[in-house]
């Protein structure tokens, strides 16, 4: 709610440090007079003779109860209520009911206090029973307490408020406080007197004109109220929004979109083009807020893009950028050239002789200046102002010689829509920072562009524009929001998209309340300030304004809006995405009726004998579960089983599936020991109750629900071979027989699996054991074992033979592990081989194993360089090193490893080969001033094969060259290995061998080291390489020939160059030395640059050449014309050219805020 407040009062929701955050005990909204909007208190006492009387309600009004501008009454009533015998009145009451605008309303009194006892309070209330269905009310309101004797003295609250079903009343928990009612002047006189008071209440019902005034926004549906739906916020991807929004809009556009082949993408999140797709067909057809993840995710964008807010028109160029290259060779091949792109013309026309110089290029969008401009049109002639060449500053014209000439620019034509960028951001000097301009800048509904069209411009249609889409910023540099005002049809309404949420909106919202400068412009009741929402500070200034226009020609409005209709979008797209929904929708209905059913895990003999670990199989919470295959076959089966199912119906669905009889299978419940293992304990033989009720009477309240099926063979009596119940559960009975399961450690091959299971009576001993083995084994009975109980994880402990298995406290469940005993040759020949020798040795081994996958450093994209290794965590550097080696044949002591980073995989620090360090501590977090810092993979390493031992190669240093073969259009990255102490002349000769470079190419190498895309500085050759670091490139060249070979005359000059994309920060690609010859054109220079670049003429086109002095604010100065003599501009050795183009690479390094879209 945004409410019309002329008293101070309070807006819902208090925050939580305020005083009057009160919990009523009388559910009503109030509002509080000590927390107004602009802290003016308007809610007095009125004493003097000037004031209007209470009673006199038409001066009241005109007075205190004006109408907010730009909204319209559609009814008003006033109600006074004369309350008597005031201090017997109950805690609560209602005033009688009376009509306004078609509804019934009363008053809501408190005569001392609602939940809280120092001020009285009111509210206004509707009067319905029950209102009618989807009934609501904009209400602007005044209560006026008054004393019945003395109208002048009297206590005001003015607020408004959207009524309805659920917000049914709204008013001033502290209207007035009690010790002031009976004593307000120095006369002694009070609101209160003879015990009695007036209440008027001005009750004014405002025409809603977008369905949203005064709106809370709970439960609002923008699907329901406008037709259309939002985009979700990512963090900091409103400025996005905005943009897809805008685009999405014009309709041509998104036509085209749907026209880019995609039938055979499967994977949004790898082309843009398919992701845009999927997002705007959701966008027509979802009735709710669509995400952008998938989009971003194609762009190639990580988290901090995604929580950064970039730049929206660098964003909109390259999107066009792509999706145009996206439409090459398709049917909307032109499309977006033919929307977006206008003409304009650059020229120096001379005054006194017919000559004129001119490069006309096209245009994207425009950017205008705010500052110093009130309205567009201002910025427009500000853009196209001709400056005049004379004096000193004549313009050398060929064959002609020096003249007094005109520069400027002028618009040959403009293009459909037309993206106007306004710089609301600039750099402030003075304060040494971007700063926004809060200026007020004006632009209309429809606007005129012929004035700003060359005479020779086609004018044979009007060039009148028509405002299709406002984006705007509100808040200031460091914090704020986006959100855009659009007109979806040509004659329609203009509609707020501020992230997932649409509301119809207002001209003025559109227009004027976006053109910035002061409060004090909107007459609102609200005062001359606001608080910044997110800043949380005051201002006179607004915080909104205008950064984007879009424009659409009146004469192709039908065109640019025609209807985007189902037909349009991609069968394949709509297939593919009803799809996902109906996927999503049986998830949905799945987690509804979670709660219905249980989980079950069935595991039987078939199971337990594939199982080489710990317990009897691998649960969730067994170590080492994740080494599993989904499909492993010592996995236990996973059912979702209704919870009313009966156990007895459960039994026979299982022994359905394991295709036996139900009466040959009987399920135990597994439950967890205070060891933590999981074993059998009870059988369950309860038919009449639920599996629900199973799980609890073995006390398994944890899910999932653990079940063991025990399998028989049928007697010669036909009856299942089973113990009965009693006989397995009477503890009494000494010859009481005890389940235990057998477990096989074979040390020759390496493996411990299960064996089955047995019954024996717990008065046997425990070497009676052995010939049941035997028998399930078939050993010969002369064969000599080993017995161990796995009592738990790391605890494995050798059996008493001579002892009864009562006495060893054995119980159902209970494991004993047996191996053959070897001889001690065989024992040794195991021991040489690295091999486990015993079960406790290698259940330790069980414990600390774990896969490692490694991946080629060199090569991290080739699939064939990664393998998987199984070893134990506490292996040794050297050990690793060892089993890595062995699979690579390599030597181990030429291999390196680095971890890898958890959430990029990409390579981070190389592994310290430490003798004390293990594997398990390669992979362990590391720490900051901050904690434990978990960003390193735990399941993956990164190797490379040296050439060298890694103990020497930690004498040297790698340097990182940037080879040019080609001039500067071929970069190739090659890494030197030289010794830490050497020089740069150590780095040619392995770079020649590794290049394979002709010694014409060594003999004339240049080395040169760049920071941030410009040249720092050219190397000497007997320079130290110990001060190279990350954050500087070092480029090789051949010095060319032009260079080697070039007469210096006076005035000639080598000059750096580099690049940069519309501001100097912003650079990209390769810097380079460049000879610059005094008196010659630039058309000329643009000819030697293109042969020393590589660059082609379509590209040199659309350059723009700049020269830009070192310094730590540097600002371009265009060459305007082919004339101009480039060592003129050159004034200071430290200056340099600059190539100013649209950067197709990478940022500079990777660490750029150049934005990408893959």
């Amino acid at each position: 709610m945004n409410p019309l407040i002329t008293s101070d009062l309070d807006l819902p929701g208090p925050e939580p440090e305020s005083e009057f955050d009160e919990k009523h005990t009388d559910e009503v909204a109030n509002i509080t007079p000590e927390d107004s909007l602009d802290g003016h208190q308007d809610s007095t006492m009125d004493t003097q003779d000037l004031a209007p009387r209470a009673d006199d309600y038409e001066a009241m009004k005109k007075e205190y109860f004006k109408v907010p501008d730009d909204l319209e009454t559609l009814a008003e009533s006033t109600y006074t209520w004369h309350i008597r015998e005031w201090n017997t009145l109950p805690r609560k009451l209602h005033s009688d009911t009376f009509e306004c605008g078609g509804a019934p309303w009363k008053v809501l009194f408190f005569p001392f206090g609602n939940a809280q006892n120092e001020a009285c309070s009111f509210y206004l209330e509707q009067g319905f029973e029950k209102p009618p269905e989807d009934w609501y009310a904009c209400v602007q309101f005044m209560l006026v307490l008054w004393n019945p004797n003395e109208p002048n003295i009297q206590m005001r609250h003015n607020a408004t408020h959207r009524y309805n079903a659920e917000e049914s009343d709204w008013g001033f928990t502290k209207f007035c406080e009690l010790r002031k009612l009976v004593r307000w002047n120095a006369e002694g006189r009070g609101l209160l007197e003879e015990d009695a008071a007036n209440l008027t209440a001005f009750v004014r019902v405002i025409k809603d004109p977008t369905g949203v005034l005064w709106h809370s926004f709970n439960n609002y549906d923008s699907k329901k109220e406008t037709g259309m739906v939002g985009l979700k916020n990512q963090g900091a991807t409103c400025y996005l929004n905005s943009l897809l929004q805008s685009l999405y809009f014009t309709n041509t556009f998104r036509k085209a979109i749907y026209q880019i082949p995609t039938e055979n993408e499967t994977d949004a999140r790898d082309n843009s083009a398919y992701a845009l797709q999927r997002l705007y067909y959701q966008l027509q057809s979802s009735d709710n807020a669509v995400s952008t993840a998938e989009l971003t995710a194609s762009f190639g964008w990580e988290s901090r893009q995604i929580f950064e807010q970039q730049d929206v028109q660098e964003l909109s160029r390259i999107l066009m950028d792509k999706m145009e290259e996206r439409m090459k060779g398709t049917t909307a091949e032109k499309t977006l050239s033919d929307l977006f792109v206008g003409r304009m013309k650059t020229y120096i026309s001379c005054i006194n002789v017919d000559f004129e110089s001119s490069r006309p290029e096209d245009f994207w969008d425009v950017q205008l200046n705010v500052r110093g401009n009130a309205t567009l049109d201002d910025s427009f002639r500000d853009y196209i102002q001709v400056e005049t060449m004379d004096g000193d500053n004549k313009y050398f014209a060929e064959g002609y010689g020096l003249q007094d000439a005109k520069k400027g620019v002028i618009f040959e034509s403009f293009p459909q829509v037309l993206h106007l960028q306004l710089k609301r951001f600039e750099y402030n000097f003075q304060a040494d920072a971007m700063t926004k301009v809060y200026d007020r800048y004006e632009f209309p509904n429809v606007w005129d562009a012929s004035p700003y069209l060359a005479d020779s411009a086609d004018k044979s249609e009007p060039w009148i524009y028509h405002l299709h889409g406002v984006l705007v910023h509100s808040g200031d540099l460091n914090a704020g929001h986006y959100y855009a005002f659009l007109k979806p049809e040509k004659n329609g309404d203009f509609y707020k998209f501020d992230d997932d949420r649409v509301t119809k909106a207002t001209l003025k919202e559109a227009l004027d309340e976006n053109y910035g400068g002061d409060f004090t412009n909107q007459v609102n009741g609200l005062g001359v300030a606001q608080r910044n929402p997110y800043t949380r500070t005051w201002s006179k200034q607004r915080f909104m304004s205008a950064y984007m226009l879009v424009y659409i020609r009146e004469s192709r409005l039908d065109n640019v809006l025609q209807s985007a209709e189902t037909s349009d979008i991609p069968k394949h797209l709509e297939v593919k995405l009803n799809e996902e929904r109906a996927e999503l929708e049986r998830r949905r209905k799945e987690r509804e009726e979670a709660h219905l059913y249980m989980q079950v895990l069935i595991a039987s003999d078939v199971n337990f004998n594939e199982h080489q670990g710990f317990d009897i199989f691998p649960g969730t919470n067994t170590h080492n579960y994740q080494l599993l295959a989904p499909d492993a076959p010592s996995l236990p089966r996973v059912k979702k089983v209704l919870k009313s199912t009966p156990l007895a119906t459960f039994t026979e669905i299982v022994a359905e599936e394991m295709g036996m009889d139900t009466d040959l299978i009987r399920p135990w419940g597994l439950v967890g020991r205070q060891n933590g293992t999981i074993r059998p304990d009870t059988p369950l033989i309860w038919d009449n109750i639920t599996i629900e009720e199973a799980a609890q009477k073995i006390q398994a309240r944890m899910p999932p629900l653990r079940i063991w099926v025990e399998t028989a063979q049928r007697r010669e009596d036909g009856t299942p071979d089973f113990y009965d119940f009693e006989t397995l559960t009477n503890s009494k009975n000494p010859e009481t027989p005890t389940l235990l399961f057998l477990k096989h450690f074979d040390a020759k091959a390496q493996t411990l699996k299960g064996a089955g299971h047995v019954y024996i009576g717990k008065h046997k001993k425990i070497s009676e054991l052995g010939p049941l083995i035997q028998e399930k084994m078939g050993w010969p009975q002369n064969t000599n074992l080993r017995l161990f109980e796995e009592i738990k994880i790391k605890m494995i402990d050798p059996m008493n033979t001579k002892k009864t298995f009562g006495e060893s406290e054995l119980q159902h469940g209970d494991i004993v592990c047996f191996q053959e005993i070897l001889s001690e040759e065989e024992n040794k020949t195991l021991q040489d081989q690295g091999k486990y020798t015993d079960p406790p040795k290698f259940y330790d081994y069980l414990w600390h194993r774990t896969d490692v996958w490694f991946a080629d450093r060199t090569e991290q994209d080739n699939d064939d360089k990664i393998f998987k290794l199984e070893l134990s965590k506490i292996m040794s550097y050297e050990q690793v090193t060892q089993k890595v080696g062995q699979h690579l044949g390599v030597p181990p002591t030429h291999l390196r490893f680095s971890t890898v980073h958890s959430s990029t995989n990409k390579p981070r620090q190389f592994v310290r080969g430490l003798p004390t360090q293990t594997l398990s501590s390669i992979f362990s977090p590391t720490y900051s001033a901050y904690g434990a810092v978990m960003n390193t993979r735990s399941d993956c390493l990164m190797y490379e094969i040296l050439e060298m031992p890694l103990s020497e190669l930690e004498t040297k240093k790698l340097v990182k060259i940037s080879l040019l073969t080609e001039g500067i259009a071929k970069e190739q990255i090659v890494e030197v290995l030289v010794s830490k102490s050497g020089c740069v002349a150590d780095l040619i000769n392995p770079l020649a061998k590794k290049a394979g470079l002709s010694d014409d190419f060594v003999e004339h190498i240049r080395l040169y080291e760049a920071h941030s895309g410009k040249i720092y500085k050219e190397l000497q050759l007997d320079g130290g390489v110990q001060s190279f670091n990350e954050w500087v490139t070092i480029y090789a060249e051949r010095i060319p020939d032009e260079e080697r070979n070039a007469w210096l005359e006076k005035g000639d000059r080598a000059v750096y160059c580099f690049h940069f994309d519309r501001e100097v920060s912003k650079t990209h690609s390769i810097p380079f030395k460049f000879i610059v010859k005094s008196d010659e054109p630039f058309s000329k220079t643009k000819a030697r640059l293109a042969e020393r670049t590589g660059f082609k003429d379509e590209q040199m086109k659309k350059m723009k050449f700049a020269v830009v002095s070192r310094g730590t604010l540097p600002r371009p100065d265009y060459i305007q014309d082919d004339e101009e003599v480039l060592t003129e501009k050159l004034i200071s050795s430290e200056d340099m050219l600059a190539l100013d183009h649209v950067n197709r690479a990478r940022p500079v390094n990777g660490r750029g805020d150049v934005m990408m879209i893959r």
